[in-house]
């Protein structure tokens, strides 16, 4: 896979993320808890960004973004509008930075340990991929669940 077909799928699940939120009727039910749903769509958002730039932004681009991962679940009531700005920036960091390497050094070895054996960034870049529909697919669960 080359770093534009990634680029790509980042863009496909981001703007998907997006139009979920902006999906919720009520902007309150983007942080509501209910019974054994243990985690908000504006929780599952907020940790999907604070990964993407710990481990894009912050390892590839090179920014100085500092993860405050535990705020990711714990911070509420941000408006979606900020919300939908922050995932917007997210994307173009993505942009900036996966465009700063080449499709060579997606094979070489991604620069921190995050599995239990050294991977490439290519391998880590897939697993960031599948983590955001993961957590994509439960946002839009949520919303059907919570703002029917």
């Amino acid at each position: 896979m080359n770093k534009a077909e990634i680029i790509s799928f980042f863009e496909r699940e981001l703007n998907k993320l997006i139009s979920e939120i902006e999906l919720y009727k009520k902007e309150e039910n983007i942080w509501h808890i209910e019974k054994n749903i243990a985690n908000s769509a504006g929780n599952l958002t907020l940790h999907l960004i604070g990964n993407l730039h710990t481990f894009i932004g912050k390892e590839i681009g090179n920014t100085t973004y500092i993860r405050n991962r535990e705020l990711e679940f714990l911070q509420k009531n941000v408006p979606r509008k900020k919300m939908i700005a922050s995932i917007n920036d997210t994307l173009k960091m993505i942009e900036k930075s996966l465009n700063s390497i080449t499709n060579e050094d997606l094979k070489k070895e991604y620069p921190v340990m995050k599995f239990p054996k050294a991977e490439t960034t290519e391998f880590l870049l897939i697993h960031l991929i599948n983590h955001l529909s993961y957590h994509l697919g439960q946002i839009n669960y949520h919303r059907r669940l919570i703002d029917g």
